[in-house]
């Protein structure tokens, strides 16, 4: 038996020692983890109680144990409370930690010190306390009072709680962090079960078995620590915020393999699961079409960038702002990137349909005056920068106020549209086509000459007088008049509109349905056959 006793004594020492090292590592670690200081206060009151402990095995008589389990009490009251705040912390549930809940929490534990402290004057912890009989060794037994019964309740209360909201968690979290989770699962149990047993009197000798498992749960913890760098955060605090993010989040490592994502990206990517893990990003975004294999394949992991994607779903078309940005150790150096994935498709299409209000004419589709005048203004001056040629086409409906009249504006509107197709179907990509007013339509032709500009001019407007537009009250015949011409040195848009002007009001003139050209201070009206062209009034 004092064989035993000293072997005992030797291994609680140790565990004291243990948990000693591990509140000055948790201590001087640099890490966010909110419930460090938990830890720190749970492992400096185990190893008071350790130290005390092994003393009061090594202890001669029953003043000196009572000495030594007053010193255990300094450290064992408050190593439960500290392990279920410390726990809390680490599921990320801080709402549950309050002031009035922190109060209760210290105020059992330095009441339960005090109760030990005087018990000599009340008896309120201790009823009574004798040395056990035919025992080899001093080992103390004694008579429980209302004040170990309330701190014994307290204790297994908050390890239990503990216990159970670590439990709760189980299903939410990550692979990556079970084994953190075990291991402050173990610390938890063990020594509640080792207790458990001790006061049901199934220990040998019995003697209190929970020193010697604290010893094993501190060598635990330190692995953990070392090997898991479990107080660099609250794992399970930063998986549940990492879950509920609502942008897409995928995690990189130095290889550009897929290390983590969260739910959102899984909604976004089709095709990401748990099977993607250690897939090349190039491979994951092969779903998403040509734009998302680009940037897969050009993005660089080192830089810090921002990107927005056109990402095709099946027949439906999305935009995803892409966010990266390298992840770094705590040295600095670069342990991966972590791209952030924001469903942009309703920002996007409000944009395109706010600048297409902008820009575009909302009957016809095509560009409203305004932008037709800013893009036609800069080909201007590209043309003259250039000593290019450069032609306007001013063109309206003959006789719209008769359609609109004879047959209602809706029908108005179908012959605009109907004009509007037609002459799209003739242009060149480059050729800027707008709605000038009402029934007007005006054409800028960027490397166009007058003869060039008149012949495409005809060609429009016969083939908008062989396709007559269909109607409710039958076919109805459209006609358009042209004025054109072409721009000299020093030219500006406003003078070549007027230019075009006068020349449309001489197509009008001259019977409508026709091309009239303005060259120089001559009104010309184009025909198919160049010796056919006849003189207008000079005077437009």
């Amino acid at each position: 038996m004092g064989s035993f006793i000293s072997n005992y004594i030797v291994i609680v020492a140790l565990s004291g020692v243990l948990s000693a090292l591990l509140a000055l590592f948790a201590y001087f670690k640099e890490t966010d983890f909110a419930g460090v200081k938990a830890f720190i206060v749970s492992t400096c009151a185990s190893a008071i109680y350790t130290f005390g402990f092994a003393l009061e095995l090594s202890s001669h008589s029953l003043a000196e144990i009572n000495m030594w389990l007053k010193i255990e009490y300094l450290g064992m009251p408050f190593i439960a409370p500290a392990s279920l705040i410390m726990v809390i912390h680490f599921l990320g549930m801080e709402r549950l930690i309050t002031r009035a809940r922190l109060i209760f929490l210290g105020f059992i534990p330095c009441l339960t010190t005090v109760m030990v402290w005087t018990n000599d004057y009340h008896h309120l912890f201790y009823r009574s306390m004798y040395l056990r009989p035919l025992s080899p060794a001093p080992l103390v037994d004694f008579v429980m009072g209302p004040g170990y019964i309330v701190h014994g309740s307290f204790t297994f209360g908050c390890l239990l709680a503990a216990t159970c909201l670590m439990l709760a968690q189980w299903n939410k979290m990550k692979r990556v962090y079970r084994r953190q989770f075990l291991t402050i699962l173990l610390g938890l149990t063990l020594p509640t079960i080792g207790s458990f047993m001790y006061l049901m009197g199934k220990t040998p000798y019995g003697m209190d078995p929970v020193p010697v498992i604290m010893s094993l749960t501190s060598a635990m913890y330190i692995w953990a620590i070392l090997s898991r760098s479990m107080l660099t955060a609250a794992p399970i605090a930063r998986s549940n915020l990492f879950e509920s993010m609502r942008d897409g989040v995928l995690v990189m490592d130095l290889s550009d393999r897929l290390v983590d994502f969260n739910r959102a990206a899984a909604g976004m990517i089709q095709g990401l699961d748990a099977a993607s893990i250690g897939h090349q990003l190039a491979r994951i975004f092969l779903p998403g079409g040509k734009d998302a294999i680009a940037y897969a394949m050009e993005a660089d992991p080192l830089v810090q960038e921002e990107r927005e994607l056109q990402w095709e779903n099946g027949d439906s078309i999305y935009y995803y702002e892409i966010r990266s940005s390298p992840v770094r150790k705590r040295g600095g150096q670069v342990a991966g990137r972590m791209i952030v994935l924001i469903d942009v498709t309703e920002r996007t299409l409000l944009q395109d349909r706010l600048r297409q209000l902008a820009t575009m004419d909302s009957l016809t589709g095509i560009y409203n005056r305004t932008c037709f005048m800013e893009r036609s203004s800069e080909l201007l001056e590209r043309c003259s920068k250039e000593n290019g040629r450069l032609s306007i086409a001013l063109f309206d409906v003959d006789h719209f106020k008769s359609i609109n009249d004879r047959y209602g504006h809706g029908c108005g509107d179908s012959a605009l549209r109907h004009i509007a197709d037609i002459c799209r179907s003739h242009l060149r990509e480059g050729d800027v086509f707008g709605r000038y007013g009402g029934e007007e339509f005006v054409l800028c032709l960027p490397d166009t000459s007058l003869d060039q500009a008149a012949k495409l001019a005809d060609s429009i407007r016969r083939a908008i007088e062989a396709a007559s537009l269909e109607s409710p009250n039958g076919l109805i015949n459209v006609t358009v008049s042209f004025g054109v011409t072409e721009a000299v040195p020093d030219s500006t848009l406003e003078a070549l509109l007027t230019e075009a002007d006068h020349a449309l009001y001489a197509s009008k003139r001259s019977g409508r349905n026709a091309v009239h050209l303005s060259a120089g201070s001559e009104m010309v009206r184009f025909q198919a056959d160049p010796a056919a062209c006849i003189g207008a009034s000079t005077d437009g």
